[in-house]
């Protein structure tokens, strides 16, 4: 398991809430700081990593167990 600073549960919400939180979050986090979030909406596979690719924050690893979406990001200079 990948080491994270802060988590963000935003299982049972749906598109787009859990990138607009994953957003907010990354905000109030310093510059190598690693975000860990778990999201049940389906459009999150997407969304999220698309959102790390334009902006300056690294998407360190995603993987999914028990029908949860685990994404690890990094955050960048944004």
């Amino acid at each position: 398991m990948s080491h994270f600073d802060t988590e963000l549960d935003t299982s049972g919400l749906n598109c787009p809430l859990p990138l607009l939180k994953t957003k907010k979050a990354l905000l109030t986090m310093s510059k190598g700081e690693r975000l860990r979030i778990i999201a049940t909406d389906r459009g999150a596979f997407i969304d999220i990593p698309v959102y790390c690719e334009i902006s300056d924050n690294l998407l360190v690893n995603m993987t999914e167990t028990d029908n949860k979406l685990i994404f690890i990001i990094e955050k960048g200079n944004v």
